[in-house]
């Protein structure tokens, strides 16, 4: 890996909206792109407010869903042709800040067919933007109001082919947002589940892209700082929410944190797998990351070898959280003890069993679930590849909630 890419901008701190907004002025035209819950709440009127007093027209597409399906992507696509909009804006979490990646890409691209989209992270010396630059029509700017998917700062967006009921990723570094505005005034009233999901899913990004072999000093210093505050933070953030202003705000920067340097990393076979289990069984991104990351982590520490050298990746990590340990292998278990209390702590199912998805039915989906994680598992990022095999068992192991 050979550079260390994220917007040009990054705004942090309360209330940060309201001055980089108005960095906005001169703008015409604003098409923002949010869900209907932060519609029917109230929440875009921050957005809209600020747009007014800077003269800049608007149009307001709410109808985003999880994991924003391609026929949702078209229907907007009919509003932003003809209104040609100079800045595309994401409110919302994962799902509406990938949607409004999707729509400047097609918007900017019309010719572009997603199918034939480079779906791996690649290095810069070997075309790691196949996209044309993107930007000559509209800028696009992100403001999450969840604390984990990090895809204000990523390249990638995750897209629902509901035809085929999977999901899958158009990864590409021309889709880094020009703007990304992380104000923790959004996050204060996430549900505590949320909360706790995406909170999973910003320490998973970080462990993924610490342990992976593509990780840089970049990366490094990114990766460990957002581990160590969501292990601090975490626990505050679910249980006493807004009460906890300084928790919740320190979450929300550690999710963007850990999406720098996920993005500058390749993630690697935990987020793979959690994708799949989650596309076949409608399950949040969070939820199968903390399902399946101690077993993965397990996985790997008993499949090391000199090359891959995880467990000392693993143990380093321990060693940031003081968690002790006489060797890597030992401290590699202690974060993954770490790992089983902060589960419980947020009060996460721990095995499959957990959503009454029956043993029957389990067995009967497990192959083309490992099929569907092998073909796409990251190799860049994992010296050692899993075998199909290794694969489902665990997600064996996953459904059992054993590791």
């Amino acid at each position: 890996m050979l550079w260390f890419k994220c917007p040009p901008k990054i705004y942090f701190k309360r209330g940060s909206v309201d001055l980089a907004l108005r960095e906005l002025k001169g703008k015409r035209r604003a098409f923002i792109v949010t869900d209907r819950y932060l519609f029917n709440s109230g929440a875009v009127n921050v957005i809209t407010n600020i747009l007014e007093d800077i003269k800049t027209d608007y149009q307001i597409f709410f109808d985003i869903k999880p994991d924003p399906a391609k026929q949702t992507i078209y229907q907007a696509l009919d509003i932003v042709r003809p209104y040609e909009p100079d800045v595309i804006i994401a409110l919302g979490g994962g799902s509406p800040m990938d949607a409004a990646k999707l729509i400047w890409l097609l918007y900017e691209q019309p010719d572009i067919n997603l199918e034939n989209m480079p779906r791996k992270y690649m290095e810069i010396d070997d075309n790691a933007s196949r996209i044309p630059e993107l930007g000559q029509k509209a800028m696009m700017v992100c403001i999450p109001t969840t604390s984990g998917t990090g895809s204000e700062v990523s390249p990638s967006i995750i897209v629902k082919d509901e035809e085929r009921n999977i999901n899958y990723a158009v990864i590409d570094y021309a889709l880094t947002p020009n703007m990304a505005i992380i104000d923790p005034n959004f996050v204060d009233s996430m549900p505590q589940g949320l909360t706790a999901t995406s909170g999973m899913d910003a320490l998973i990004h970080a462990i993924e892209a610490y342990s992976s072999k593509m990780s840089t000093n970049f990366v490094n210093s990114n990766a460990l700082e957002a581990v160590k505050l969501v292990f601090k933070y975490l626990g505050r953030s679910h249980r006493d929410g807004k009460n906890d202003p300084e928790a919740r705000e320190k979450m929300h920067y550690a999710a963007t944190i850990a999406g720098m340097a996920f993005a500058n990393s390749y993630i690697s076979l935990c987020h793979t797998m959690a994708h799949k289990l989650g596309s076949m069984y409608n399950l949040p991104l969070g939820v199968t990351n903390a399902l399946l990351i101690r077993q993965i982590i397990k996985y790997k520490i008993t499949h090391d070898n000199a090359e891959s050298k995880f467990a000392q990746r693993y143990g380093q990590i321990a060693d940031e959280l003081g968690l002790g340990g006489d060797n890597d292998i030992e401290k590699s278990e202690f974060l993954i003890g770490e790992i089983e209390n902060l589960i419980s702590e947020l009060m996460l199912p721990r095995s499959l069993k957990y959503f009454g998805i029956k043993e029957e039915n389990f067995n009967n989906k497990v192959d083309e679930l490992t099929q569907n994680a092998y073909e796409t598992f990251h190799t860049e990022s994992n010296p050692h590849m899993p075998s199909p095999q290794d694969i489902k068992q665990i997600y064996m192991d996953a459904y059992h909630g054993v590791y």
